[in-house]
């Protein structure tokens, strides 16, 4: 009667089938029903009912009714998780989805059970053990049902997703009643003869998901054996042996090749071994003997499988393969794993006593698993592959996408995360129970970090595996241990020229991995050498693999060719003078040459190493070949390519030291390039930096380079590049640019220069004031700078970008340009006076503004600062200014300009300074009688009225409205135009104006406003001069706002001035303020 149908559930079930319904109108429908019915009462209950129902035929309804609850739970259940979203689950209907949902996992069909214990789990984490205490006693009894199989995986299932959050609270108690029945479960004899009633066959998929509660388990009692070792040791010792035995029983079978339930087995049993061996000193070498018989065997086999599965692709290898329950099934990840156990052995002092006889064994197989693998080559997946990418080929060397090979970045990765791991171990060790229960959470934490970096590396099969274990080997057994892999290495060679001579097509690969492998440990070898630890003449070593193959086709075995560079790199400082030579001009052409990818980066890696040390005269006819072939390559590479070169590229520079300036030309256009590409890329852009700085510093090339760098720099600091790299940037640069201003009569180099300057300013802000050992240096060399720039004897061409640095040092140095002002106003008036071009006048005018406003609240004050500042040819600086000013005004281009000009004359009439008055500008132009000729015109110059500074004030600012008016009113037009053409036009137009809406040829405040926000986002997409100019406040405000506002207070202030200033203007003038006051 519990399973029965209700009308409820039988709506539910409607509505779950709709949502797979073909039509996606009656799908939507569906789901949007769903979604209300979430928010009301019931609604969990009524999913469970449907996911718990066993009378219901199986099918994705009552599948997805189980998931469903899962995101239900997720969202409804706690209101503290930053997921949920209200109605929050009533207690009582908690109660009854708890009820129905434990008894429906032993549903016979697999997805279903898990689903359910997907959903048990989820409500676990905030239930259990409080509110739901027979939890676990009912899992118990599931799992200890041998006639119930499916019982046995909903449990095993549902604990193994518990098991992260067991605490140590429960693990202690937990272990003594569950760790029997998992040991039952794992000991499940595979033979069915064996069946009767007493005893169950569980398949592999069971074996293994108890085997993951057994890790969970005792990752958690390895952590607290740190404070209770006592107590821990005495709980598990008395089972090591029992299952001990059984993972030898599972470990002795021979690997088989395309059986992922057996490899995810034998996989989880390395986990709990690892656990044993790094958590528990009571394991000592004899019991752990058991297992070294089965281990090897597991070892040695599994290297014909992943021979024939992934070196050679004949077996399926399950890469990217995954169970029911999400957990990885490959190959490449129990070879991981495996490596992962041996290199814990070998780095045991008490365990590694076991291989102690069998090292060189060690070493040969793990030689064999370093091959390259047939995917990595003729990859179906990867649209490049190595063979004709260079920059796949490179990110997957940094990446060690290798099943057993890892790089020297992976390595430092992994080594991080195992020192966080250690580091952890050692806090747990040296605290009280108390504190470390406090920290229990954070331990948690860092497991699930590490377990996410590990995925990260399976991902890319780059775990601590060969290479890794040979170090550890290196590290164990000193002396022994790399005698023992040289003649590994020896042997492996020999069968490989037999492999050759034989014909095989793969004879290749295990020299490559021998090259390989030498280079990982090139480090430890060469100081084991150095040391006299050891006496192999590595030296000749080398030689005699590298010098076999050089007659072999470098297009045929691109990757054997690639790792006979690197090697020749990593150990040239023992190699013979004549192979490095040989070698070395070897790489020189490789660069150049139509050789494979892999070929001219192991070309590249050869050359950053052996350049260095190289003849010059020897390379010197080859040299420009190489820089173009360097420069053709930064052309095609991606960021993964980019290190490899610039390094290279550096190395070269410094080879040829004296030489270098005949590059320069070739060289820095390229680099120069892509660093304004990626300057975002802190990496990137210090190996740019680093290429020019080696240029700089060669003889002859500071200047050619300075030249050529400096239009890069402006764009490359506006870029929002990081501090560090404008740092880097200064550091390079700063004193040849303020040299260039100093001293150089090149206008091209001194407009240059200023723009670096104004956005080192920028860039760096008051910051750069402390980069200097000096920490005055970086100021006086600024003013100086500044100094010259307003010379009135300097050119105009020379002064151009004066203004924007100046702009840049009373935005951002205001502190320290305040004592200087007096002295900068009275050169920038001499400066304005001496210029012959209109942009630099209207660029110094802009200063002028931004002064005024930094004036504020005593702007009168800055007036009066003018007044006593002289003027040749006027009565003081003011009347000049104001002259310039109010002739200038209607030139001045960009949104910003305008912006900081109009609204700094809005402060300067709304002072009523006396001073005002008693100054006369230029007006309008007066009208002459018929018609002006070129003869005319020279003999009668054109004749302007004169009126008081306030009027030409006012009439400048309304001048500023009707601009906008014109613009709105000519927008109106193009959108009525378009309309009728067909279309509506899209663009902001309809939400900026609306004619309809206003009286036909009179444009609307609404209007002006909408068109002064456009304006803004108009001139911001532009590269108006300034990217500079966006930092500065002013560059926010709506113009059409900020003049409405200051006509409204003038009125309101003065409406006897405001009335008489307007009977001077005209009538379109006065009508344009009048739109603002009628807002």
């Amino acid at each position: 009667m519990a399973n029965r149908i209700d009308q409820d559930q039988e709506w539910l079930l409607n509505c779950l089938n709709a949502t797979l319904d073909p039509n996606e109108e009656i799908r939507s429908l569906a789901e949007a029903s769903l979604y209300q019915a979430s928010l009301q009462p019931g609604f969990g209950v009524a999913l469970s009912k449907v996911a718990a129902n066993k009378e219901l035929p199986f099918g994705l309804h009552n599948y997805l009714a189980a998931v469903l609850l899962k995101q239900f739970i997720k969202k409804h259940w706690h209101e503290s998780e930053e997921s949920f979203e209200p109605p929050a689950v009533s207690t009582e209907e908690k109660e009854v989805i708890r009820r129905l949902l434990l008894p429906s996992l032993d549903d016979s069909h697999r997805k279903i059970c898990t689903a359910i214990s997907m959903a048990i789990a989820s409500i676990a984490v905030y239930d259990w053990p409080e509110n739901w205490p027979d939890l676990l006693p009912f899992l118990l009894k599931l799992i200890n049902d041998r006639t119930n199989v499916g019982g046995v995986h909903g449990a095993l299932r549902c604990l193994a997703l518990l098991s992260g959050d067991l605490d140590d609270t429960v693990v202690p108690t937990l272990v003594p009643v569950l760790f029997p029945f998992l040991h039952t479960i794992v000991s499940s004899p595979q033979d069915s003869m064996s069946q009767n009633l007493f005893e169950q066959n569980y398949d592999n998929y069971l074996r293994t998901k108890a085997l993951t509660i057994v890790y969970s388990c005792m990752s958690m009692l390895g952590i607290m054996s740190g404070v209770y070792k006592t107590e821990i040791s005495a709980l598990i010792t008395p089972m090591l042996k029992s299952w001990m035995d059984q993972f030898s029983v599972i470990l002795e079978q021979p690997m088989q090749p395309e059986d992922p339930d057996n490899w995810s087995l034998r996989m989880e049993v390395l986990k709990c071994l690892n656990q044993f061996v790094q958590n528990f000193s009571s394991l000592n070498e004899s019991e752990f003997m058991v297992i070294v018989g089965p281990l090897w065997q597991t070892f040695v086999t599994s290297l014909s499988v992943y021979v024939r599965s992934s070196i050679e692709c004949i077996d399926d290898p399950y890469v990217d393969r995954y169970d029911s329950d999400g957990a990885e099934k490959s190959l490449d990840s129990f070879v991981i794993q495996l490596f992962e156990f041996l290199m814990t052995v070998v780095g045991s002092a008490i365990l590694m006593k076991v291989f102690k006889n069998n090292i060189k064994e060690l070493a040969y197989y793990t030689i064999a698993f370093l091959q390259m693998t047939e995917q990595q080559i003729y990859s179906d997946v990867k649209v490049h592959t190595w063979s004709s990418d260079a920059n796949q080929f490179v990110a997957d060397e940094d990446d060690a996408t290798y099943s057993c090979r890892v790089s020297d970045k992976a390595r430092s990765q992994l080594m991080l995360l195992l020192a966080e791991k250690t580091h952890w171990w050692n806090i747990c060790k040296g605290y009280e129970y108390s504190c470390l229960m406090a920290l229990l959470e954070f331990s948690y934490s860092c497991s699930r970090v590490l377990l996410h970096g590990r995925m990260i590396l399976v991902q890319y099969g780059a775990l601590p595996m060969g290479v890794l274990l040979l170090e550890q080997v290196v590290s164990s057994f000193g002396s022994e241990g790399i005698y023992a892999i040289i003649d590994a290495m020896r042997e492996r060679f020999n069968e490989s020229e037999q492999e050759k001579a034989a014909g095989s097509v793969a004879w290749w690969r295990i020299r490559e991995s021998i090259l390989f492998a030498l280079a990982a440990l090139s480090d430890q070898l060469l100081e084991a050498e150095a040391s006299g630890l050891i006496s192999v003449n590595l030296g000749n070593l080398v030689e005699q693999i590298v010098t076999k193959d050089v007659g072999t086709g470098v297009h045929e075995y691109p990757f054997l060719y690639a790792r006979i560079f690197t090697s020749v790199a990593k150990f040239s400082s023992v190699i013979s003078h004549g192979v490095l030579e040989h070698f070395l001009h070897a790489a020189i052409k490789g660069v150049g040459m139509n050789v494979p990818s892999p070929v001219k980066i192991g070309a590249c890696q050869a050359l950053s190493q052996l350049l260095p040390e190289a003849n010059k005269e020897n390379i010197q006819p080859e040299l420009m070949g190489l820089f173009s072939s360097l420069t053709d390559l930064l052309h095609q590479a991606s960021d993964e390519t980019l290190h490899l070169v610039l390094e290279t590229l550096q190395a070269s520079i410094k080879a040829v030291h004296e030489a270098a300036v005949s590059f320069e030309s070739v060289v820095s256009p390229v680099v120069l390039n892509m660093w304004a590409l990626h300057v975002s890329d802190p990496f990137l852009s210090i190996d740019a930096i680093e290429v020019l700085e080696a240029l700089k510093n060669a003889p002859g090339g500071i200047h050619p380079l300075v030249s050529r760098i400096l239009p890069h720099i402006g764009p490359i600091l506006n870029k929002n590049a990081p501090s560090d790299v404008i740092k880097a940037i200064y550091d390079t640069c700063f004193d040849a640019v303020i040299r260039i201003v100093l001293q150089s009569d090149d206008h091209s180099e001194m407009q240059n220069a200023t723009q670096c300057l104004a956005s080192f300013i920028s860039g760096g802000r008051e910051e750069i004031l402390s980069w200097a050992a000096d920490s005055g240096f970086t100021m006086r060399s600024l003013l100086d700078a500044a100094s010259r720039l307003l010379d009135p004897d300097l050119e105009s061409s020379g002064s151009l970008f004066v203004g924007s640095y100046i702009l840049q040092l009373i935005l951002h140095l205001p502190l320290q340009m305040a004592i200087h002002i007096r002295d900068l106003v009275g050169a920038l008036v001499r400066r304005m006076q001496s210029a012959q071009i209109v942009v630099l006048k209207s660029s110094l005018l802009l200063i002028f503004a931004r002064l005024v406003h930094m004036s504020l609240p005593h702007v009168e004050q800055f007036i009066d600062m003018l007044i006593g500042i002289p003027a040749e040819g006027y009565e003081n600086s003011f009347v000049y200014v104001m002259s310039e000013w109010t002739r200038q005004q209607g030139e001045i281009q960009g949104a910003y300009q305008i912006k900081v000009t109009a609204s700094a004359l809005a402060l300067l009439l709304s002072t009523r300074h006396a001073e005002l008055n008693k100054v006369n500008v230029q007006g309008h132009l007066k009208s002459s009688a018929g018609i002006t000729t070129r003869s005319k015109a020279k003999l009668a110059p054109d004749q302007w009225t004169l009126v008081p500074l306030p009027v030409k004030i006012l009439a400048l600012l309304a001048d500023t409205v009707i601009e906008f008016q014109e613009q709105a009113m000519a927008d109106d037009e193009e959108s009525d135009w378009e309309e009728i053409q067909g279309g509506v036009a899209e663009s902001n137009d309809s939400l900026l104006y609306s004619a309809a809406d206003s009286s036909f040829g009179r444009t609307t405040y609404d209007q002006l406003e909408a068109m002064a926000k456009a304006y803004n986002e108009n001139e911001e997409d532009g590269d108006d001069d300034d990217l500079l100019s966006v930092s500065d406040q002013l560059n926010g405000i709506n113009l059409v706002n900020y003049l409405g506002d200051f006509f409204v207070k003038f009125v309101h202030s003065d409406r006897q001035l405001f009335d008489h200033l307007c009977q001077s203007l005209a009538q379109a003038q006065r009508d344009a303020i009048q739109t603002l006051l009628r807002r």
